[in-house]
């Protein structure tokens, strides 16, 4: 049911006017005047206000400023003598939704409010859908208490609602697309899209398409016209990635459109006029790109209005067990597995990692072990990240006559266990127990390595 207030200081009017909407299946409130319509705004969630125009006190026009500061999203239709079409027409330009001119048929009436209300309902749904897309993309995937994540955390909110250009800058792994998203969500184009341009994964022709867009016929293969990144950005936000990958000849062209708001597609002449915001990021040190001549001053200081810095997951360890727990109860709910665990042993081990990958890495490790863990319970031996395994695997294993070595009632986890073993002790020999040397001959971390030397009760010699 719609709940509307109507505001008039005739009470014979106010009775007449909700009989009829009552009879209409309206929740029906009154005041007789401007004051009083602002504490039922107070105190009722209101779908649509009819006012008068003239009333004691506060007239309508003021009443409808009122309204707009505490709700600018609720609809007002007002009343008016056909003498204050002028006044009609300012309340109009100050936000109401409509205005009816006396003397109007009840029907008139009806199809403007049920305008209004639809209108409403539409504009909450979106700022409805806009929240779960916050709590969905917002800051879902940015997980961590450390004081450097509490600093980005503040800046985005700073920086999201402006129009400024941001560059953001971090190791692989480390989540620039995800700050880039929070900025977009918690901005005035929230509702418009977000559209992301990867600069390394194009040759410089595609690229330029791909940003610009083409005409038909534009160069070889282009057989109808299409819109580039630019346009479909038109109103919201252009997430440029590694943008210290785009050539030189091209940067001037993008240049040009960020300054001037315009630019042409390939292969056409009419200019064309958009409204963007843009952010990017780079693993890179845009300024020694600079330096070198490889990337446009004038671009980068475009470019780095704002600048945000994100930390490497080694510079937070203190937040790896959160990440983990989060990874790990997303990939319970994706790989349907109601139960999935992580042990104390694998969590210990995980803080204890290097993570070269940063999250990204981290995210890849915990859902390999997700996977392949026995009984739903990940251990430390399941957590060994993608850049500690599998490295110098050379061609000698595909010739190696295990019936030689391993008796054949040996079961892997013992032939396993006992070559780990052989090989911890070898390498520690070898490097007179220097735990770096021995972890670098070995090709894990210094950390594992402790931990596996846990593992097997191999003690540190004096």
């Amino acid at each position: 049911m719609h709940s509307i207030l109507v505001v008039d200081d005739e009470p014979n009017y106010l009775i007449v006017l909700s009989e009829l909407l009552r009879d209409e299946g309206l929740e029906v409130f009154t005041a007789p005047g401007g004051k009083e319509g602002l504490a039922v705004i107070q105190e009722v969630d209101l779908d649509l206000v009819i006012t008068d125009m003239q009333m004691p006190g506060m007239d309508g026009l003021q009443f409808l400023h009122e309204i707009k500061k505490k709700n600018n999203d609720l609809p007002v239709i007002m009343i008016t003598a056909f003498a204050e079409v002028e006044k009609a027409v300012a309340a109009m330009q100050a936000g109401a939704y409509n205005y009816l001119a006396k003397p109007f048929s009840n029907d008139e009436l009806l199809i403007n409010i049920n305008q209004a209300v639809h209108h409403y309902s539409l504009i909450r749904e979106n700022s409805r859908l806009r929240q779960e897309m916050l709590t969905r993309t917002g800051f879902s995937g940015m997980v961590g208490k450390n004081k450097y994540m509490r600093q980005i955390y503040e800046l985005i909110e700073k920086v999201a609602p402006t129009p400024s250009t941001v560059l953001i800058t971090g190791e692989s792994g480390t989540g620039k697309e995800l700050v880039a998203k929070a900025i977009h969500f918690n901005s005035p184009r929230a509702d418009k899209p977000f559209i992301t341009v990867n600069c390394a994964a194009l040759a410089e022709n595609l690229l330029e398409s791909e940003l610009f867009g083409h005409e038909k016929g534009a160069f070889t293969g282009a057989v109808a016209m299409r819109k580039g990144r630019f346009e479909l950005a038109d109103g919201g936000t252009l997430f440029l990635d590694e943008v210290g990958e785009i050539p030189l000849a091209l940067q001037a062209k993008l240049l040009r459109a960020i300054q001037e708001k315009n630019f042409e597609r390939v292969g056409g002449s009419n200019n064309l006029s958009v409204d963007v915001r843009i952010i990017s990021a780079t693993n890179k040190e845009l300024k020694e790109e600079v330096d070198q001549g490889r990337f446009r001053e004038d671009l980068y200081y475009r470019l780095n209005v704002i600048h945000l810095g994100l930390p490497a997951l080694r510079e937070r360890q203190d937040d790896i067990p959160l990440l983990v727990d989060y990874f790990v109860t997303s990939f319970t709910d994706r790989l349907n597995k109601p139960d999935l665990a992580i042990s104390s042993d694998a969590m210990r081990l995980l803080v204890t990692l290097p993570w070269e990958g940063n999250v990204r890495e981290l995210e890849n490790t915990i859902e390999r072990a997700a996977i392949l863990c026995d009984n739903n319970l990940i251990a430390a031996d399941d957590v060994q990240p993608e850049s500690m395994g599998g490295k110098g695997q050379q061609d000698w294993s595909r010739d190696l006559d295990l019936k030689q070595l391993i008796p054949e009632n040996a079961g892997l986890n013992d032939v396993l266990y006992a070559i780990e073993d052989k090989m911890l002790h070898q390498a520690l020999d070898d490097t007179g127990y220097v735990q770096a040397r021995a972890a670098e001959q070995l090709g894990i971390t210094k950390s594992l390595l402790q931990y596996k030397m846990k593992k097997y009760g191999i003690k540190k010699k004096k």
